[in-house]
């Protein structure tokens, strides 16, 4: 008697969208911090084989700034500082789990009968209150990295 053994893949594809975050004016006199928030969809397609679940995740750059500690978004010389975080707590910041910061994961189920499948997060930012800075258009950009 021979038994045989063999193991079906399934290849999938996956990408990412995002909404991104806008302050609209910022107002250096307020004693509050301004928060806004942006969201990210990751979409999975099953284009062959069995039903599998994907394993995903979601990796923020720190962007302009090189640092998780605080972003900054810049209009020329001048910065305003911000974070993007993972709830409305603002206590973890989400990047790419370095530098204290911590990364998004999700698991999204595929078959045959349902091959496209997305999952969806919410950036939450925050810019803290009472920075002097001058008046201008600042923005910063961040790369979403999705791993599967």
């Amino acid at each position: 008697m021979l038994l045989c053994a063999w193991h079906a893949e399934a290849l999938t594809s996956c990408g990412v969208s995002a909404t991104g975050v806008a302050f609209g004016t910022y107002n250096p006199l307020n004693a509050s911090a301004a928060v806004t928030t942006g969201s990210l969809t990751v979409t999975c397609t099953l284009l062959s084989g069995a039903a599998t679940t994907v394993s995903v995740r979601v990796d923020l750059g720190s962007g302009l700034s090189g640092s998780y500690a605080a972003r900054s978004m810049l209009s020329g010389a001048n910065a305003l500082s911000y974070n993007l975080f993972w709830s409305t707590a603002y206590t973890q910041v989400w990047g790419d789990g370095t530098g204290g910061s911590f990364y998004g994961t999700a698991s999204v189920p595929l078959t045959p009968s349902a091959p496209t499948q997305a999952v969806s997060g919410t950036m939450y930012a925050r810019a803290p209150a009472a920075q002097d800075m001058a008046a201008g258009s600042y923005t910063d950009t961040i790369v979403v990295t999705v791993t599967y």
